[in-house]
């Protein structure tokens, strides 16, 4: 419960930006993130989704932000084969993540139980 508050949290504030249209270089790591999560942990949102919204906004980042955002996505990857850490990983795909999806809503899986999946 406490995950999700905080992905609610997060969500608050990476929204405006995100749908303002001006995704920030930290806006392009976690959505890098976000997709690494979502490769891993299956299911819960569509990764095809988030590599479209990072396609686009690929071409307006410096190169160095380019190849951080598919470290984050490694890290990501690695992080969510770990079982003990899919509970607070699955809150964040399915709260933080959702600012990077844009206007897809068919992407999260509405009343799938996280809890078992």
């Amino acid at each position: 419960m406490k995950y999700a508050i905080v992905a609610l949290a997060i969500t608050a504030f990476a929204a405006p930006a995100v749908a303002a249209g001006k995704m920030t270089d930290v806006d392009y790591l976690r959505a890098n993130r976000c997709k690494g999560l979502a490769t891993t942990i299956e299911g819960v949102v569509d990764p095809a989704a988030l590599n479209s919204v990072i396609k686009a906004e690929r071409g307006a980042r410096a190169t160095y932000v380019v190849d951080r955002g598919e470290e984050e996505f490694n890290k990501a990857r690695k992080e969510a084969k770990g079982q003990d850490r899919k509970e607070r990983l699955t809150a964040e795909l399915t709260g933080a993540c959702q600012a990077y999806l844009g206007g897809a809503t068919s992407v999260a899986k509405q009343g799938k139980d996280v809890a078992n999946p």
